[in-house]
């Protein structure tokens, strides 16, 4: 499997991603790695209801996402990953999934998170999850659309 794009964006599936980073990382699939999301029927339908026919959509658990990842199934399979936020991406490289950066687009604002961008508000845990990614060598990358500069998300952080 090759990952073309791993992304934090809650709203999964909307405008930019159909219209500019498939075009600028084409991808025979599109994974949401999410455990709350690929439990939840409706919720899960929802989303992948508005995935680009010509691009296969599903959402998976991270463990289902691990044995994917390590399928000769797959293999020659490009595809972007989406993530509600950090933690699962966590659970998955700790699983062994090599993911070397992530694309941090987009984590609405809620009661008892911090705003670090318009498009990016950030709770304690989530601070805890990226510092843990950080840790790991993730490189985290703040960027919304693929024609934005590319910002050092982990600094942005830390201000």
């Amino acid at each position: 499997m090759k990952i073309e794009l791993a992304r934090i964006d809650d709203r999964f599936i909307h405008g930019q991603v159909l219209t500019k980073w498939v075009k600028l990382r084409p991808v025979d699939r599109i994974i949401i790695v999410s455990d709350a999301v690929a439990n939840d029927e409706m919720r899960k339908t929802l989303i992948l209801s508005v995935a680009p026919a010509n691009v296969k959509a599903s959402a998976v658990t991270v463990d289902k996402m691990v044995r994917a990842y390590n399928s000769p199934r797959y293999e020659n399979d490009s595809v972007m990953l989406l993530f509600e936020g950090p933690e699962d991406i966590v659970e998955l490289v700790e699983k062994g999934v090599p993911l070397k950066e992530i694309n941090v687009g987009g984590m609405r604002f809620e009661k008892d998170r911090k705003q670090i961008t318009k498009a990016v508000s950030v709770s304690l845990k989530n601070i805890e999850a990226f510092d843990t990614l950080h840790d790991l060598g993730v490189k985290l990358e703040l960027r919304q659309l693929p024609g934005d500069s590319s910002t050092d998300f982990y600094n942005e952080l830390h201000k």
